[in-house]
C-alpha cells in the first residue's frame, strides 16, 4: 500500500504519525512523508520579506520531515520524503497535496487535524478539510483524541449499502490494522416521522401508524441485508465484528455511536460532492467536522 503522509510539522501532524505506527506495515508498503513550502502573500508585495520568509521556510522544511520520519522509525514500511515548493499562483497547499498524491499513485492520503468544530471550521477552510473534500483519493484525517494505545483499536464503519460505502469497506480491508482490531458495523435507518413536526406526532391516526410500522419493518429488513453484506466483506480481514441498526439522523447517530463504543476511527464512504452540495448534504462532511476521533473517507471516482 502507498501512503502520502502530509505534514506541516505541527503537533497534530506528529499525532497522525503516531497513529500510523499503530498499524502493521510490511516492507512492501511505502510511506512518503510530504511537506509543501508555500507563500502567504503580504498585503503589500514586499519582495525582500517574501524572499526572506521563503528562505526560512526552506531551511525549516527538512527538519519538519526529519521529525516525522523519527516518529515513523518503528514501522516496517519503506519511508521516503518529498518537499514541494510552490506559490498561491501555481498551487495552493491543498492542491499541492492532492497533486502529490496523484503523481505518486498513492492509495491513501493521511493528515493530522486540529479538531476545530462548528461553523468556524467551515469558514476557515483548513488545508486538511479542503484535501478531504476535493481529493479523488481516500483520505484519513487523524484527530488528537486520547485513547490508550494498549487496548485494541476500535473502528466504526457506517454503511448505507451504496457503492461508495462498499468502496470504504474495501479500503478498510486493505489497510494493515492490528489483528485484534474491533469493528462495529452500523446502518442508520432514517425516521419516517422526520418531516412531521413533533407536536403533531401524537395526533397521527391509527391508519397512518400502521403504514409507518409496515414501512419500518421493510426498512429494518433492508438494513439487515446491508449489514450482512458489509459483514461478509469485512470478516475476511477482521475477526471481531459487531453490528448495529438504529433509527435517526445519520450524522447524529454515527457520532453518538462513535462516542459510545469509544471508536478510534470512523470509516464512511463519500460520493465526492463538491461545492455547496457538499456543505449542505454530505454525511461524510458532517462526520469530518464534528467527530472527536479520526475519520477515514473512502472515495469513489
Amino acid at each position: 500500500m502507498k501512503i502520502l503522509f502530509a505534514t506541516d510539522g505541527s503537533e497534530y501532524s506528529e499525532r497522525a504519525a503516531e497513529f500510523l505506527t499503530r498499524l502493521q506495515w510490511s516492507p512492501d508498503d511505502a510511506i512518503t512523508v510530504f511537506h509543501a513550502i508555500y507563500e502567504i502573500p503580504f498585503h503589500e508585495d514586499d519582495a525582500f520579506h517574501l524572499g526572506t520568509l521563503r528562505a526560512i521556510k526552506a531551511e525549516i522544511a527538512p527538519r519538519i520531515l526529519d521529525s516525522a520520519v523519527a516518529v515513523l522509525k518503528p514501522v516496517q514500511a519503506s519511508i521516503s520524503v518529498e518537499i514541494e515548493e510552490s506559490s498561491p499562483v501555481r498551487c495552493t497547499p491543498d492542491q499541492c497535496i492532492i497533486n502529490a498524491a496523484e503523481s505518486s499513485h498513492a492509495d491513501l492520503i493521511v493528515m493530522g487535524a486540529r479538531g476545530i468544530k462548528g461553523i468556524t471550521s467551515i469558514l476557515i477552510g483548513s488545508v486538511t478539510r479542503l484535501v478531504a473534500i476535493h481529493a479523488s483519493k481516500p483520505v484519513m484525517v487523524v484527530k488528537p483524541i486520547s485513547r490508550s494505545s494498549s487496548r485494541p483499536m476500535k473502528i466504526l464503519f457506517a454503511t448505507d449499502g451504496s457503492d461508495h460505502s462498499r468502496i470504504a469497506g474495501q479500503l478498510l480491508t486493505s489497510i494493515p490494522f492490528p489483528d485484534a482490531t474491533e469493528v462495529t458495523i452500523v446502518n442508520i435507518v432514517a425516521s419516517s416521522f422526520d418531516d412531521i413536526p413533533e407536536r403533531f406526532v401524537l395526533e397521527i391516526n391509527d391508519r397512518i401508524k400502521e403504514v409507518v410500522a409496515s414501512a419500518r419493518a421493510i426498512e429494518l429488513s433492508q438494513s439487515e441485508k446491508i449489514i450482512e453484506q458489509a459483514r461478509d466483506d469485512l470478516q475476511k480481514r477482521f475477526k471481531k465484528i459487531q453490528v448495529l441498526t438504529t433509527v435517526g439522523d445519520p450524522s447524529t447517530e454515527i457520532l453518538k455511536i462513535a462516542d459510545t463504543v469509544q471508536a478510534d476511527l470512523i470509516a464512511v464512504g463519500s460520493r465526492g460532492f463538491k461545492g455547496i452540495r457538499g456543505i449542505l448534504g454530505s454525511v461524510s462532511r458532517n462526520i469530518l467536522t464534528h467527530s472527536k476521533c479520526s475519520v477515514l473517507i473512502g472515495k469513489s471516482r
